[in-house]
This record gives structure tokens, sequence and C-alpha cells, in this order.
């Protein structure tokens, strides 16, 4: 085994606060199990998508008490280094995965231990309660324990900027390198004197603003199946529907309870494919006609909706111009923004041209989206990877406020005799059909980062001209910024009128993700065009695959 290896290895088991850790650590050590120390050291955790993410395994490349101490050394020297005071006060919440409560404890302990002030939620609940709180309360900062929807063996720790947005760079980049740095921790208890339980009339207030904007006067006899996938969303959300005058809410019964086994799913993820199988079910013995879906931390929203030929899931996209459709009035006279993504679909743009409204397209990510109105209010943003902001009091993607949102159009709509499916028709006659997709592939082993970044970047030396029928009209470098972007990872190829192809490396896992839009420039009816451009769309993920080997 290499010493510089064995060295660091020995190190961190000095700082590692789990005996458990502690002891897989130094069996590894005594086998001489280079391989297996390697995967746990080569490659640690990085803070990406505002925050780190990863299995929870002992070692700097996984998820553990250890990790989770420094990161939060990493936070308050971080805050010291940009001048804000921690005596302002850090929001601490968990959701219900394995390991969460006790990541939770070292946070609060950390911090407290530094001299800061923490604000804990008083139970497990959803991811957007802490940024919520973050403004509300006007604190430093805030940390969620949270995987989002990633596999049962991962955790996470998401990190919130004083505005209550995920933070961007150099923040990041900062929180790391003291982490990095972190030597023993101070440690203090709840008994400390800066140690505040979130107040219940806080989280009471976040109810009864959304309330107040999404009620049904009158009740609703709209029929809805909900699902929190085995999350934290559950007892929120059911309550919130109730609140807003939905009394033909069911639950789906064996998903309802945290679990952080995720025991029906293979993925807790809304936008898996049979993620909603069992939502289907119950909402086919109840005669439901709308199902809505939150992730494990409840800050995404998945829909599905029931046709006369079945029960369709909605893309992300389409939830995206649903809320836009029915808030952009609203936004218009408010003089707000909306915003979306580069890997979103672009009809957002064409809603808010039609309706006078500024729209503004971000790099991938809500941190990115939260900050896109700049002096500006944001009215309403959206990623196609199912995140919605329908209000300003949460500076992140909120999949309580959202569903309250969606079910109050689709509530609407009934009135008239009408469904969310045909406010889709009358978008896409007025703005044109536009398919999209998206899939991605994984990369395993420790070099499975590195060798994500290698096919990217092999699309920029072997450009590719044709992807399924349609011609590649340009090949551009996001790393060299694109309409007045910054710098970001990842290749977007145009399809000249046609649409676009956004190829990029995850923020959170060693995966190569691809984006699809195709606006058909045919003729015929309704259908005809989007059969059309589903052809045109399996052409271009075809084409993508080949060129995407791991």
């Amino acid at each position: 085994m290499k010493s510089s290896l064995r060295d660091e290895v020995t190190a961190w088991i000095a700082l590692d606060p789990d005996e458990d850790d502690r002891r897989t650590l130094q069996e590894l050590l005594d086998a001489n199990d280079e391989d297996e120390l390697g995967r746990r050291f080569v490659a640690p955790l990085t803070f990406g998508t505002a925050g780190l993410r990863g299995p929870e395994m002992a070692g700097p490349a996984g998820m553990n008490r250890a990790t989770v101490r420094r990161a939060t050394q990493g936070v308050v020297a971080w805050l010291a280094e940009i001048g804000v005071d921690s005596r302002a006060g850090v929001v601490v919440g968990r959701d219900a995965r394995h390991g969460s409560e006790r990541f939770n404890d070292e946070v609060v302990e950390v911090l407290l231990g530094a001299g800061a002030t923490v604000f804990e939620m008083p139970a497990a609940l959803p991811t957007p309660f802490v940024p919520y709180c973050v403004k509300a309360l006007g604190a430093a900062a805030g940390v969620m324990i949270t995987a989002s929807h990633n596999p049962p063996q991962d955790n996470g720790y998401k990190l919130y900027a004083r505005d209550g947005a995920q933070i961007i760079p150099p923040d990041d980049e900062i929180v790391e390198r003291h982490a990095r740095e972190a030597g023993p921790a101070t440690l203090a208890d709840r008994s400390a004197s800066g140690h505040f339980l979130v107040a219940a009339e806080l989280l009471e207030e976040y109810r009864s603003h959304f309330l107040e904007r999404f009620r049904v006067e009158g009740g609703s006899d709209l029929r809805i199946t909900y699902t929190p996938l085995h999350g934290v969303g559950g007892e929120t959300m059911t309550g919130l529907f109730a609140d807003a005058g939905y009394s033909h809410v069911t639950p789906v019964a064996s998903q309802f309870a945290p679990d952080g086994a995720f025991p029906t799913l293979p993925f807790p993820n809304p936008e898996e494919p049979g993620a909603l199988d069992l939502a289907i079910a119950t909402a086919e013995e109840t005669a439901s006609t709308l199902i809505i879906a939150n992730d494990p931390d409840a800050d995404r929203l998945g829909a599905a909706v029931k046709g006369a030929d079945g029960w369709r899931v909605l893309r992300g996209d389409e939830i995206g111009w649903l809320l836009a459709s029915s808030l952009l009035e609203e936004i218009k006279r408010s003089k707000e923004v909306v915003a979306t993504t580069v890997v979103s679909s672009t009809m957002l743009e064409k809603m808010a041209d039609a309706a006078g409204v500024r729209c503004a397209v971000t790099l991938t990510g809500f941190k990115w989206i939260a900050r896109a109105a700049g002096e500006d209010i944001l009215g309403f943003g959206y990623e196609e990877a199912l995140g919605y902001a329908v209000d300003a009091r949460v500076a992140d993607k909120d999949g309580l406020s959202g569903a309250l949102a969606l079910t109050h159009l689709a509530h609407e709509l009934s009135l008239t005799g009408h469904t969310v499916l045909d406010r889709l028709d009358e978008l896409e006659s007025r703005f044109g059909v536009h398919a999209t997709a998206q899939f991605a592939l994984r990369a395993d082993g420790p070099t499975g980062m590195d060798e994500v970044r290698r096919v990217v970047a092999q699309l920029l030396i072997d450009r590719p001209t044709l992807l399924g029928t349609l011609t590649v009209s340009q090949v551009v470098d996001l790393e060299e910024g694109w309409r007045g972007l910054g710098p970001s990872e990842g290749v977007l190829m145009g399809l000249g009128s046609w649409g676009r192809v956004v190829v990029r490396p995850s923020g959170t896992e060693a995966k190569v993700k691809a984006y699809v839009e195709v606006t058909p420039k045919v003729d015929g009816s309704l259908s005809d065009q989007r059969a059309r451009a589903g052809e045109l769309v399996a052409g271009v993920v075809e084409s993508l695959v080949a060129l995407l080997r791991l």
C-alpha cells in the first residue's frame, strides 16, 4: 500500500468520531486492502449541487459523521470569512433517511460548539421549510440533511446562504477548503444558550400563506391520489390538501409513512419509470383523476392525469407549462420575473413573451433559478427535473406549494369540464409542440466521474454532424459561456430551428445526462405533430446513447 494513502487513512481515523467507522477503516488498513481504501479516499465527496451527496460509508468519499462534522466546521469558517455573523442563526433540518438524525445531531453540536445560534427543526420535515425559515428569520445560513431522491444507501448535506437560496461559487469552494483543513471540533449540546427549536408558529405561517394563495373556496370535488414515496411530505401535504378544500384525497397507504429503506421502490424518484405504479393502482380503486407525488424530501413535484386513453405521467416540462399558465397573469400584474434553465423546454420563454413578462434562462440548478430575477422578484421558476418555485417566500424548489398550485389549476379547469390535458393541448396549439426527453448513463467505480467528463469532452473533439435525422447546426462548449451565462460543464448542440440537445455531467452522481427538445416544423393535427416529434426525439436519443458510451 502506498505510504501516502496509509498516512491519509491514519490521519482520518484519528479525527473520526464514530467508533464503528474507525474500526472499519482500521480493519481495512490491517488487511492492507488498498483497493477498498482507495474507493473510500481517492475521490472525496465534493460540494456539487450546493452540498454533499453520496453513499453512507466510512472515509471522505462517503457520508458519515466525520464528513458531516468537517463540512459543518467548513460552514462556520465560511461564514466568518465572508463576514456573516453565525449568531444570526443557522437553520438545521433533516429528512427521514437512515443516518439523517445522527448527521443532524452532528451539525447542531458543531455549530453550538462554535458559538453559532441554531434554529433546529422539531422533527424530520420537508426540505422547503429550511429555505423558508432562513428567509423568514433573517438567518445566516441553512443546512438540510437529505439526499433528496437518491437511492436508499445515500445521504447528503445541502447548504443555503443567507438569502435562502442554495450556495453558489465561490461559497462552495470556500466551505470545501475549510472542511479539508478542519481539525478537532469543539462540540456543545442542546443545553447551550444558542439552541432553539423552530417555532410551530413559524411553520404555521408557511401553511397560512400558501393556503391563502391556493385555497379552493367552497371545497372541491376533485378526486386526488397522493404519495410521498416513503418520505417526509405525507402528513404536511395531506394536511395542506385538507385545509385547502380537498376532501377526496387518498394517500398511497404503503408509501405514506417515512421509511429510509424505500421498500416499494427501486429508486425513490417520481421521474423514474414505475415510481407511480402503486399510486396509479390506488387511483383506479378510488376513481381519482389526478395523482400528486412528492420525492422523499418533498422539494419535487410529480403528477399523473387520467385521460381518455388511461393514465399519463406528466413530464417535468409539462408541469412547468401548466403552472406558468395559471400564474403568468398575476406575475404580470406584480411585474415579477419567471425563470427556467438551459436544459428545460423553451416554451416558457414563448409563454412569458406573449404575456409581457421577463423570462430569465439560467444554468442548471435551482441555485441559479432562485437568483435569476436579480433586483426584481421571482414569481415563478422551474427546472425540468420536477423542481418548481411558485412563490418568492421559498428561494428553492418546493413540492408542497407546487402541489397546491397544480391542484388549484386542476380544480378550476374541472369546473368547466376540462382537465390539465386540455390545457396542455391549448398551450401546444398556441406555442407549438415541444417534445422533450432526457436520459442518464451511469459510470461506476472511483474514476466514474472522470469517465463521465471524458465522454462529454469528446463531443467537442469529434463533433457530431447528425443526431437521428436532424442536422447539428452548432456545437457549443458551455465552459466558455453561452448567451450571457457563466461557464458550466457541458455541451449544447443546436439542431437548427428543430430544437437543441444539452449533454452535461451530473452535479451529484457519476452520470452523464442528456436533454433533448424537438419543436417539429410539420403540418397536421396536434396528434400528428406530437407523433412526428416523438419519432424525431427517439432518433436523437438513439444517436446520443451510441455517442456517450461509458
